[in-house]
């Protein structure tokens, strides 16, 4: 009760409109020609009707646009989708692509030396100040024994230095553990190349009335039998002749980038290649 005495006239007015649609509507429908009363009502509702069609008219499209704008948004997830599918192929093609270029590489290696060469991939690194290592996923199962020479393109990296069934740890020669007996390619002077970590190396042992120069360039000697000779190790970088030494202060930087060694060759036995026609 409260309610209809609060809205009585709001009723009242709807009421009233419905009441004179229906008539304008019975007139309609049966041809009768509306009175004076009639018209009045018409004069009345035509604005309502006019700002109810308007009103629809406007929903409509609200809703429409809405629709519109859902399905837009769909594609729109669809196609970004599509594209990072299209973009994984591609990086995935990209790595396919870099990783038959760098086998490429390591097989033509294997034409330069009369070694059986064994692939592995390198699983693991620790990079130290004073460590330098790798670790790789082949071991005993394969045929790998410690001391055994590794290479990558374009020479020397390291030796094995601890073999287990499936994996092997790498001692790189920048290690300032490791010791390599060397010769400077132009002279033939033997030295001794160490690891001086970040450093690079440092050919050691030359004396100072021996001739070497920035640019020269350093192999493995084959001296103990543990590298074969010839192996590219590195360039002479700088050359100080200090007055309190005997010997040449020489650094040398490794032809390999340390950073970048994803596969590597073992030089696992020498005389025993067959060679492929």
């Amino acid at each position: 009760m409260f309610f209809l005495r609060k809205y009585k006239t709001a009723i009242l007015i709807i009421a009233l409109l419905v009441i004179a649609l229906m008539m304008l509507s019975f007139n309609l429908k049966y041809g009768a020609e509306g009175g004076f009363f009639s018209k009045i009502v018409l004069q009345a509702v035509a604005p309502v009707q006019k700002g109810l069609n308007a009103s629809i008219k406007s929903i409509r499209d609200a809703w429409l646009h809405y629709i519109f704008l859902v399905g837009i948004e769909e594609e729109n997830k669809n196609l970004k989708k599509k594209i990072n599918e299209l973009k994984s192929v591609i990086i995935s093609y990209q790595e396919s692509y870099l990783e038959a270029q760098r086998l490429k590489k390591l097989l033509s290696l294997t034409d330069d030396y009369n070694y059986n060469f064994i692939p592995a991939r390198v699983i693991g690194r620790e990079q130290a100040a004073l460590s330098k290592t790798i670790l790789i996923n082949k071991g005993t199962v394969q045929g790998l024994k410690t001391g055994m020479p590794v290479v990558v393109p374009p020479g020397l990296i390291g030796r094995l230095v601890d073999v287990s069934w499936h994996a092997s740890k790498v001692l790189l020669f920048i290690d300032e553990n490791s010791n390599i007996d060397a010769i400077v390619q132009r002279t033939r002077m033997q030295g001794i190349i160490s690891g001086a970590g970040s450093r690079g190396l440092i050919l050691k042992y030359i004396s100072k009335t021996q001739d070497v120069q920035e640019g020269d360039v350093i192999i493995s000697s084959g001296m103990g039998g543990v590298f074969p000779k010839g192996l590219l190790i590195g360039q002479v970088s700088h050359v100080d002749r200090l007055e309190a030494s005997l010997f040449l202060k020489i650094n040398v930087a490794p032809f390999v980038d340390f950073s970048k060694l994803e596969e590597v060759l073992i030089l696992a036995s020498s005389g025993n290649k067959t060679k492929q026609q």
